[in-house]
């Protein structure tokens, strides 16, 4: 098949999350069809090297000056200018770029694809009319995204953002909605979120398609571990990653040094905010952005996941699985996820509960390694990306039948 894949950034090299599904799905695809992709962002906008890893698989790549080009004040600006309009920022952040609109057209006009599959309900937004023969239009939710915001708004810090979360999901509640039924298909990351499209719009065609791991370069390591060390990792200027963990170095973290002063938290990720920045000290580490994050999980003598708000499935999860390393997770951290309390991963909602686990796991090495050994074997099974993407292949099997 020729499959043309619509997404807000380029994959490669996968740094963050939603690279690293989208980077997951297009590669597995590429071993046996024609695999292009338009999208924002070039090499010098996210990082050296994009276009040149993503052509490394792909049969064309094309880029458009990214949608996030905008300033701070220009986007506070665009924000406003949604509150008083019947549209969400989204939805005006990127229907704002007629160069990207007239890509779309070139690209269905020139080309026969089968698969148009578009990543994000915001690249939705944009018009994809269908020429000529008629390609199969697939909209890949990693989140549904309304329900993201919607529980997002519940933890808003001050009215401004409350007021404006609290109005912004409902107008992007009826734009994702539409989207659904203008698309032919709709992919879901977890159960749940197929259960509230399902719900929202009856008889839309669906499928849960899990996030995956590349389980050979998420591999146990034989690596020493720092029986002190904990690890939090995730794009900071991600909200529900900055409110998991402010979170829990204010209401969890002070209970373990309580019990074990030398316990050290590493946060790795980019984007650390000023309220993080701010609790930094000697139980704080923040690493920030780094290449590579294997060494620091196998450092790790265990992964945290305090999530309080969330949508469909946590990448960082099925990672630290597949490195064999003990999870303590929040339950909306490990949704939509087949994990089992005590077994494969450790679960609590309280911070009392959730610092006994790091302590528990902290003082019990051979806990620590039978939870990850669970988890390592749940992963290679069930979260390894060939078996996702057969599963992403089978949908479009059955939605051009």
């Amino acid at each position: 098949m020729k499959i043309l894949f619509v997404a807000p950034y380029l994959p490669s090299p996968a740094r963050f999350g939603g690279q690293r599904r989208i980077d997951g799905l297009m590669r597995g695809l590429a071993q046996r069809h024609d695999v292009s992709i338009l999208s924002f962002n070039a090499d010098d906008e996210h990082g050296p090297g994009s276009i040149d890893a993503t052509r490394a698989y792909c049969d064309q790549v094309t880029t458009v000056p990214g949608l996030d080009a905008i300033s701070v004040p220009g986007k506070r600006k665009l924000q406003l200018h949604s509150m008083l309009s019947t549209h969400s920022f989204e939805h005006l952040q990127a229907t704002r770029r007629a160069d990207f609109q007239a890509q779309i057209d070139a690209h269905l006009e020139r080309t026969a694809y089968d698969v148009v599959q578009v990543e994000f309900a915001n690249m939705a937004s944009f018009r994809y009319a269908r020429r000529g023969r008629r390609p199969l239009l697939v909209l890949d939710e990693h989140n549904i995204e309304y329900d993201l915001q919607r529980r997002s708004a519940g933890a808003a810090d001050g009215i401004t953002r409350l007021m404006y979360n609290s109005l912004n999901w409902r107008k992007l509640a009826r734009e994702e909605r539409s989207a659904w039924r203008r698309f032919d298909g709709v992919v879901l990351t977890s159960a749940r979120d197929r259960e509230l499209l399902h719900a929202a719009a009856p008889g839309t065609n669906s499928v849960v398609v899990p996030n995956g791991v590349d389980v050979a370069q998420f591999q146990p390591s034989a690596s020493p571990v720092d029986g002190d060390t904990i690890v939090f990792f995730g794009a900071n200027n991600y909200f529900p990653n900055h409110n998991a963990l402010l979170y829990f170095i204010d209401e969890i973290l002070p209970k373990v040094v309580a019990r074990r002063p030398m316990v050290k938290l590493q946060i790795i990720g980019p984007g650390v905010q000023p309220a993080v920045l701010e609790r930094r000290d000697p139980n704080v580490e923040i690493v920030g952005f780094v290449d590579d994050v294997l060494p620091y999980l196998e450092r790790a003598a265990a992964i945290v996941v305090p999530l309080r708000v969330g949508g469909g499935t946590r990448l960082k999860i099925v990672e630290a699985m597949a490195k064999s390393k003990a999870i303590i997770s929040t339950h909306i951290g490990a949704e939509g996820i087949d994990v089992t309390h005590g077994h494969d991963v450790l679960l609590a909602d309280t911070p009392a509960d959730f610092a006994q686990h790091v302590l528990t796991v902290l003082a019990d090495p051979a806990l620590g390694r039978a939870l990850g050994a669970n988890a390592r074997e749940l992963a290679v099974n069930r979260y390894a990306w060939p078996s996702i993407v057969a599963q992403l292949e089978a949908f479009y099997g059955q939605l051009s039948r």
